[in-house]
């Protein structure tokens, strides 16, 4: 990657950005959610996410978009992401078995989002609330987050008591917190 840079809010030109970008920053504003930003190539892994996150200042945050076995019930899972994901541990929390990460489809069809850019930003576009937003207590208790704005060519850092106090009510979701233990 290129030197990034980091910008305080949405960017003075929007020219390029698709609709859904937007439309994160328009919503981030109204609520009066002040953010930090970092323009980059597409970041379509952890890996290519380390250097977003030291110019953020932030830890990684994993975004996993899971379904149960019928496909009726989806999760957002927010995780730190040096811990590794063991279904079988989530599963029993939330008592939904046999969790598999969800067909591309639903992500469009419920969050306007494609893989590598899962966000929590997503659940502005999941107006009918068919996605549980699971976060891991160590991201719960976070003093900030990252995230992309609905895209994975930008990511924000943004106060985490903002995203769980004024973002979350305004998108009429709430989190579940859940506990991984992320032994190897």
């Amino acid at each position: 990657m290129s030197q990034l840079t980091l910008y305080n809010g949405r960017p003075v030109n929007e020219e390029g950005r698709l609709a859904k970008e937007i439309r994160t920053y328009d919503l981030l504003d109204t609520l009066g959610i002040p953010y930090q930003r970092v323009d980059h190539e597409a970041a379509n892994t952890m890996e290519a996410c380390e250097e977003i996150d030291q110019v953020l200042g932030i830890f990684i945050c994993k975004n996993l978009f899971l379904c149960n076995h019928q496909k009726t019930k989806f999760y957002l899972l927010m995780m730190p992401g040096d811990k590794p994901f063991k279904t079988k541990e989530l599963s029993s929390q939330i008592h939904s078995a046999r969790l598999s990460f969800a067909p591309e489809s639903y992500m469009e069809e419920f969050l306007d989002i494609t893989p590598g850019s899962v966000s929590v930003m997503g659940l502005m576009n999941d107006t009918d609330n068919q996605v549980q937003l699971l976060v891991d207590e160590d991201v719960y208790n976070s003093d900030v987050l990252g995230c992309h704005p609905c895209i994975n060519t930008s990511s924000l850092k943004i106060s985490s008591q903002d995203i769980w106090e004024k973002f979350l009510p305004a998108v009429h979701h709430e989190p579940w917190i859940v506990h991984l233990e992320g032994n190897v």
